[in-house]
This record gives C-alpha cells, sequence and structure tokens, in this order.
C-alpha cells in the first residue's frame, strides 16, 4: 500500500509539473528574451552614438595613447648570435 501510495504521489507530482512548465514556460521565455533584446539594443545604441559621434574622416586612423618606451634599450636577456653550420 505504501508502494502504490509512493507512485501515485510522484506520477501526480510529475503531471502537475508538466502542465505547469506548459502554462509558465512560454511566459517566461518572453520575458527572459525581452530582457536579453533590450539590453542588446542598448548596447548597440552606445555603440553608434560613439561611432557617429566622433567627426573622423573616412581611412583616418585614430591612436588613443602612445605606446610606451621603456622597454627599448634593455638587453638583459642576452646578445643574439648569428651561428652557421661548419662541413
Amino acid at each position: 500500500m505504501g508502494l502504490l501510495r509512493t507512485i501515485l504521489i510522484i506520477l501526480i507530482v510529475y503531471y502537475a509539473f508538466r502542465f505547469l512548465a506548459r502554462i509558465f514556460a512560454p511566459v517566461l521565455i518572453k520575458r527572459v528574451l525581452g530582457n536579453m533584446q533590450k539590453k542588446a539594443q542598448k548596447r548597440y545604441n552606445q555603440h553608434n552614438k560613439q561611432t557617429y559621434n566622433t567627426p573622423t574622416k573616412e581611412g583616418e586612423t585614430i591612436i588613443d595613447k602612445k605606446p610606451s618606451s621603456k622597454n627599448e634599450g634593455k638587453s638583459s636577456v642576452g646578445e643574439y648570435v648569428d651561428f652557421e653550420e661548419i662541413d
């Protein structure tokens, strides 16, 4: 009797879950996809504002910062020697 009762409870819970999932899953998916779409649209608009607000000509190159030249001239690694094979 206890085994039948346990199996019956498991089946009821399973079918109730399936029934509720069919009702609430589309609503939940629409909400999640709507939020993702809003975030993507916001990022797209921010990118376009940055692109179109800068007065640059087509083909022009812009360098934001000068590369650091602190590492130039350091030869702590050693000297490069080109070896030749001797027959």
